[in-house]
């Protein structure tokens, strides 16, 4: 099985999922991700396929446990590995596939937290994710109003699965999503600090 490129993890996303909102948190995902493949030296393509592919069938699955379960077939017909398959049935609690590689705790240490991240950015001032700090998520983390979709557990039990502080995972993301705030539509409404100073 040839192993399946970037690009053709983005046209199989796009081609299941029409939300652009969707698409920016596969982004995020993919961000946060790609992040850490290079900080734990793994493959950077089949990380990143993973984290595109993740929710790709949320949108003709969207209730559990339809989704990813209804989607990984799909997947196989596509000729997606079936390492990156079994890491996408574990992102979701009820599948039953238990988290065991690294690609698999990472993707779901990343999920949740992205979607996290991308909540608090949007209701800054400046709508950027560049001025967002980890106080101000430990903040928005304790108020079970806010993104109440967001499981908090999930983003606990994520950075402690890869044995990383939580403080230090919560930069480490906000970091990587800095790097491509645009792309993901977290640039917000003031033009960015110039590079020079």
């Amino acid at each position: 099985m040839v192993a399946m490129e970037r690009e053709e993890a983005w046209k199989l996303l796009c081609e299941f999922t029409q939300s652009d909102s969707l698409r920016r948190h596969a982004l995020a995902v993919e961000t946060c991700v790609v992040a850490y493949s290079r900080k734990f030296d793994e493959n950077e393509t089949k990380w990143a396929v993973t984290a595109l592919l993740h929710d790709f069938d949320y949108e003709i699955h969207p209730e559990a446990p339809d989704h990813p379960m209804k989607g990984e077939p799909i997947l196989t017909e596509r000729g997606v590995d079936a390492e990156i398959r079994r890491a996408i049935l574990s992102h979701a609690n009820y599948s039953g596939v238990p988290r065991e590689s690294l690609l698999e705790k990472t993707l779901f240490a990343c999920d949740e937290l992205a979607g996290f991240l991308t909540a608090c950015a949007y209701v800054r001032p400046s709508r950027s994710i560049q001025d967002l700090d980890v106080k101000s998520v430990r903040k928005k983390l304790k108020d079970k109003a806010f993104a109440r979709s967001v499981n908090r557990e999930d983003i606990v039990s994520g950075a402690a699965a890869l044995n990383l502080d939580l403080d230090e995972h919560i930069t480490f993301c906000i970091e990587s999503m800095k790097r491509c705030a645009t792309e993901l539509g977290l640039a917000g409404t003031q033009p960015a600090a110039s590079a020079a100073t």
